[in-house]
């Protein structure tokens, strides 16, 4: 099964304003060995099929752990770096990914965090998405990391602004001096939610002045058949946030795992299905 290596066709390579040491990418289906329902997706006359060729991420998936595995294989040989996985629990917890990847060579379970930076080389902070919005970090100079795991509950938490704050801690510099990419994640005509997800948001004591919540407001459409539900825009929630805390150079956001089936697994689409990882790290 140790056969053809991923393919930067197959990745999601981040256009953001990052200095060479640092890397970014973020997977798709595409490129592993994953058989239905965690394969790749192809369109046709009929509306498509499911076939294998999925580059499914996630060992709590029901996927086969060998070609979970292979996948996983696949992708940190095309990374060149070893990655700090987490157990993601749609939480706010930062970690350090040089202690995640201790415990992991251990042998020991992943750490239970959403979020992981770094300030080392050759070390790969990682968050695993299927709907959920993957925020990379880097300062300007390419001293410190970070990625976080933000679907709304962990956004709604802060998870964005721990993670900056770490990276730009690690880094030496205010947070003015960061760059942030939005990831693939559920899209603003994809994302139905209740009235709570709106006031989580809005009544957020750390989000409080007229035009942060006028931002948040806008972030929430009403549903035009269903009263008391709304579309959530999850990159325009994180890009107020962010900014709130001064990070004003956020790139991404314009990736919906939803609508584009052909690319990505979504949860709140298929609900038995694969994972996908965005990594960010330091060259030496």
């Amino acid at each position: 099964m140790n056969t053809p290596d991923l393919s930067p066709a197959d990745l999601v390579h981040p256009d953001w304003p990052a200095p060479p040491r640092v890397r970014a990418i973020v997977t798709t289906r595409n490129g592993g060995v994953s058989a239905p329902p965690f394969g790749r997706w192809q369109a046709d006359g009929d509306g498509g099929r499911d076939l294998p060729g999925g580059l499914n991420l996630g060992r709590l998936s029901g996927d086969d752990a060998a070609h979970v595995e292979e996948n996983r294989r696949r992708l940190l040989a095309f990374a060149g770096v070893p990655a700090a996985w987490l157990h993601q629990v749609h939480g706010a917890d930062v970690v350090d990914a040089a202690h995640a990847a201790a415990i992991l060579r251990d042998g020991e379970a992943p750490l239970r965090a959403d979020a992981s930076v770094t300030e080392r080389a050759g070390l790969a902070c990682v968050v695993m998405i299927a709907d959920c919005m993957p925020v990379l970090f880097c300062d300007d100079a390419g001293r410190a990391i970070g990625a976080a795991h933000a679907g709304w509950r962990g956004l709604a938490g802060g998870v964005a602004e721990r993670t900056a704050q770490r990276v730009a801690a690690l880094a030496g510099v205010g947070t003015d001096r960061l760059h942030a990419y939005l990831g693939p994640s559920i899209g603003p005509t994809a994302f139905e939610v209740g009235a709570d997800v709106r006031d989580a948001f809005m009544n957020d004591a750390t989000a409080v002045g007229a035009a942060r919540r006028d931002a948040i407001a806008a972030a929430f459409v009403a549903h035009p058949h269903t009263p008391g539900k709304y579309f959530a825009d999850l990159p325009a929630l994180a890009r107020v946030r962010l900014n709130a805390i001064g990070v004003q150079s956020i790139a991404g956001g314009d990736l919906c795992t939803v609508t584009q089936r052909e690319r990505f697994y979504s949860y709140r689409r298929d609900r038995e299905t694969g994972r996908m990882a965005a990594l960010v790290w330091l060259e030496p």
